[in-house]
């Protein structure tokens, strides 16, 4: 299977106690990744393949947005620490059927960013932060006076360095980002006054 065949459901936090149990920081909204038994695979930080891996049992711990879980064959902390960083996956076709108006976090990221009202594309999906109202991370494109124009002869502004791309946290609620279209690879915007100016 390649990386776009797996699902990355959370990430291993730390080990919590001295029994093997870890800490999971989840990336998916479904609690039964983390609380019913059965098949995971963990992704080492530097490994190729996944690793098949039997969850146990787990629970939520309140308060700390956080997963324990146990998993088969990891009976101390010693055990539970060399998992540290490693990230807890599934097969990319055990996703559970969403509702209408729900995407999945990864489908999101990539996405072109574009004006309703224009028509102009003004940045990518870069991230998504889950608060209240999810966050869509945007990183600009530049553009204005300060971005180098390429075709200027060596001058003074063609020197300037490319400046740092901006990003800003756009709301994900339909009032803000109305129509979202996977299969064009786009959202269309419809920003509140100030939310992109610099």
């Amino acid at each position: 299977m390649t990386d776009t065949d797996w699902l990355e459901i959370g990430r291993i936090v730390a080990p919590q106690g001295v029994r093997g149990e870890i800490r999971i920081y989840p990336s998916s909204d479904f609690p039964e990744r983390f609380l019913e038994p059965g098949p995971r695979w963990l992704q080492r930080p530097q490994g190729n393949t996944p690793e098949p891996i039997t969850l146990v049992q787990g629970r939520y711990l309140e308060g700390k947005g956080l997963y324990v879980v146990k998993l088969d064959g990891i009976d101390d902390r010693t055990q539970a620490e060399t998992l540290r960083g490693c990230a807890l996956l599934v097969p990319a076709q055990d996703r559970p059927d969403l509702e209408e108006g729900e995407f999945y976090a990864a489908d999101l990221i990539g996405l072109r960013v574009i004006l309703q009202a224009t028509g102009a594309e003004v940045g990518l999906v870069t991230d998504l932060y889950e608060a209240g109202n999810d966050l869509l991370e945007v990183t600009l494109h530049p553009s204005g006076p300060n971005v180098p124009n390429p075709n200027a002869p060596d001058s003074q502004e063609s020197a300037r360095p490319n400046p740092k791309p901006r990003k800003v946290l756009v709301p994900f609620v339909t009032a803000i980002v109305p129509d979202v279209d996977l299969a064009q690879g786009c959202l269309y915007l419809t920003p509140p006054a100030g939310l992109l100016d610099p």
